[in-house]
């Protein structure tokens, strides 16, 4: 009848405590805490024991984001500047966060102011603009050991915002803007030479690919040529060698020379505009010598 009903998301964790004593830290689940007696002092009459006085005290253990904002602080050259740094962090130690400081993200914010103060006192404005990275590793370094202690874990640290004052913002955007027009000259140009490797590139390779063409042509008229000369030599051989053979046969054999006149003559004889011219001129016989 007295107890009441105590529920934990995953989302936190409880500090129970027992007439202010911390007695354990549970988990999420559903709990039940004893009340006070209404009437103690008819409880101390009756023998009966005191129950203690349950207290649970809800701790988000969720992972959630602080933002340090606008912190005016001087380099090492002794440019004001401003400054917004965004921390993720979670509570990992209930019983430290709420035993070990008053409020622990009070307690974290001025840790990360401090120490983005102490790391931007040591760079000077131009290291700052170029490297970020090293502010936000420096407070991440800085913090994340002595978070600990009060039952923090800082997962990042990162530069949110950096304002500059009037003069000097607008001096920065002049640079800004003659460096990305440097950088657009450069890409242009680059893209230029670019293109024109890729044409030197292209007539180089199509004056190579004629070239190439052009050796085969060569070189198959070449062969082509000495194939046919190749050719026209053993016809002129296989003619000659057929001569020869010819005329061997018309040595041994007159009457096949004879047969072959015989044979020219009818072939002229069948074309009528043929003219034969025959030499009858009688050869001197030769005079006899007398002794």
């Amino acid at each position: 009848m007295y107890n009441r009903e105590v529920f934990i998301k995953d989302t936190h964790r409880g500090l129970w405590y027992e007439d202010g004593v911390l007695v354990k830290v549970p988990g999420a689940g559903r709990y039940e805490t004893p009340r006070s007696a209404r009437f103690p002092k008819f409880r101390r009459l009756l023998g009966l024991k005191r129950k203690p006085k349950v207290e649970i005290v809800l701790v988000d253990v969720r992972a959630r984001d602080l933002t340090i904002k606008g912190q005016e602080i001087l380099t090492a050259d002794k440019v004001a500047i401003r400054v917004s740094i965004l921390v993720q962090f979670a509570v990992v130690d209930p019983k430290a966060a709420l035993h070990a400081v008053a409020d622990h993200e009070d307690r974290l914010y001025s840790d990360v102011q401090m120490a983005a103060r102490r790391s931007l006192a040591s760079m000077a404005l131009e290291e700052i603009l170029t490297n970020r990275t090293r502010l936000s590793d420096d407070i991440l370094r800085d913090v994340k050991e002595s978070a600990t202690t009060y039952g923090v874990a800082i997962s990042r640290a990162d530069v949110k915002d950096l304002i500059f004052p009037g003069n000097l913002q607008e001096i920065m955007n002049r640079v800004l803007a003659a460096e990305r027009m440097s950088q657009a000259q450069l890409v242009e140009a680059r893209t230029k030479a670019e293109v024109q490797r890729i044409e030197a590139q292209t007539k180089l390779d199509t004056l190579l690919a004629e070239a190439r063409t052009e050796a085969e042509i060569s070189v198959l008229n070449a062969r082509s040529a000495a194939e046919a000369g190749e050719i026209a030599v053993k016809s002129e051989l296989k003619a000659l060698d057929e001569r020869n053979k010819s005329a061997g046969a018309y040595a041994d054999h007159p009457a096949l020379l004879r047969l072959e006149e015989l044979t020219t003559l009818r072939e002229i004889a069948r074309n009528a505009n043929a003219r034969l011219y025959l030499d009858f001129q009688e050869k001197p016989e030769p005079i006899a010598k007398t002794d």
